[in-house]
């Protein structure tokens, strides 16, 4: 039996579907049939599945990171401290970005892959602001589809003053040709900021547009608001400090909104206010994204974590300050929901991943629960946001694929990765001429001069 056409039972597993229409159970199974999940309930039959004993494991959906510049992988915690915008540039754009090659690009988006999927991440939105040639946008793309992790990769202008984008947007029809169909796991979309000219072309090829938004730095104007011109097509990230008007003109249009916890408060981007709120408060499904390795690293877990923290700071804070009708404390279903349907939705994946139900992709992670820190399970979403970490993923599908099993990455070869991943640091820094100090927790350029 070919390894698309095998059935696999999950067996015994508490499992939590995200689909208000499958319940969840307490114990119960998960029938995989090729790509695809076929049932979940208690004691399915399947005399020619492979069984996989979920007994004392919690089985849900794989995660989704939202928002994710995978291009930045071997920069890991190159910048831990940093919280000004404009640094950040001068050193991940100007200083070392400037001398990426199609390998440095490949290396690191393969870590950034190969890590998302031991951390159970099955889809990652790869915000791409470095697509300095077509050989680099390839070269990225490569690396997503040989990783086996579903993905929607953004193409976007380089950030640093050197590269050219004169390729962008033509390049757009070329790669939705070889990648925008229904059988690829990795889709390619437009990070597109709030260029027009640039919409319209991903727009005539059906493309998903991503627009990095911080309310201090960039507006709408009014051309914005034209009909058609947003849509549930588009993707606006952070979406910090927005005036009210903006919200409105977003809702209306049914946009995705995603946000990352971590990396809005690493550079002051949110307020009180909290941008997931608001979103929330308008209509919106906001997702969950990572944003950096240059601080974080592919774990929403920790996203997680902070989302519940951060929202239940900002309401109280706003509830202690006197005023009335402040939201309510967030949910850890809320959260889960966040980084799991909501990412599916701003990929456009919304028939195809994001919960457990039958028909969908097979999508899966399995969590063990015998660790010091997860047992006993009094509450299986609750255990999930709040006690789970990386090295509780025992099992991720993806399409119906295992890419780690038993808590081993399957395929990756991970010392020949780190050597490799090793050496492409050590040339961003020597053609740059960037000296780090491996001690100093704040990153700049006169620091490392």
């Amino acid at each position: 039996m070919s390894d698309t056409a095998r059935k696999i039972l999950f067996k015994g597993g508490t499992i939590v579907t995200m689909d208000a229409n499958v319940p969840n159970l307490v114990i119960g199974d998960i029938l995989v049939d090729g790509d695809r999940i076929a049932a979940v309930g208690p004691h399915i039959k399947s005399e020619d599945a492979e069984i996989i004993d979920a007994a004392g494991s919690i089985v849900l959906p794989g995660l989704i990171d939202a928002h994710h510049h995978a291009w930045l992988g071997v920069m890991r915690r190159l910048m831990p401290d940093v919280d000004d915008l404009f640094a950040y540039i001068d050193v991940v754009a100007e200083t070392l970005g400037a001398h990426y090659r199609p390998l440095d690009m490949h290396l690191s988006t393969r870590l950034t892959a190969v890590a998302s999927l031991d951390a159970g991440i099955t889809t990652i939105i790869d915000a791409c602001h470095s697509s300095r040639s077509p050989e680099h946008t390839d070269a990225a793309l490569d690396a997503l589809n040989s990783a086996g992790i579903r993905s929607l990769h953004m193409v976007g202008a380089a950030m640093d003053k050197k590269a050219s984008s004169a390729h962008l947007p033509q390049d757009l029809e070329r790669l939705a040709l070889k990648w925008n169909h229904d059988g690829s796991l990795v889709q390619v979309g437009l990070f597109g900021q709030l260029n027009l000219d640039w919409w319209k072309a991903a727009r005539r090829l059906d493309m998903r547009i991503l627009t990095e938004f911080i309310g201090d730095l960039a507006k709408l104007g009014p051309e914005f608001a034209e009909p058609g011109v947003l849509s549930e097509h588009n993707i606006f990230n952070h979406c910090t400090r927005l005036p009210e008007a903006t919200w409105k003109l977003l809702a209306d249009a049914g946009v995705n909104i995603t946000v990352n916890p971590r990396s809005d408060a690493l550079f002051g981007f949110d307020d009180e206010n909290f941008a997931y709120q608001q979103a929330i408060d308008h209509g919106l499904a906001p997702a969950l994204g990572i944003d950096l390795d240059t601080a974080f690293g592919s774990d929403m877990f920790g996203e997680m974590h902070a989302l519940f923290t951060h929202q239940r700071a900002a309401m109280r804070y706003r509830r202690f300050r006197g005023e009335t009708n402040t939201p309510a404390p967030i949910s850890v279903e809320a959260v889960l929901r966040a980084a799991t349907v909501n990412g599916a939705r701003a990929a456009g994946l919304e028939t195809k991943t994001g919960t457990l139900t039958p028909g969908k992709q097979a999508d899966i992670i399995m969590v063990r629960t015998h660790g010091a820190a997860v047992f006993p399970v009094t509450n299986a979403i609750g255990t999930i946001v709040q006690a789970v970490e990386r090295a509780d993923v025992d099992t991720v599908m993806v399409a119906g694929q295992f890419r780690k099993r038993a808590g081993k990455l399957l395929g990756v070869d991970l010392e020949k990765l780190k050597t490799e991943v090793t050496a492409s640091r050590d040339y961003l820094l020597a053609a740059s001429g960037y000296r780090p100090d491996v001690f100093k927790t704040s990153a700049s350029l006169e620091d490392a001069a």
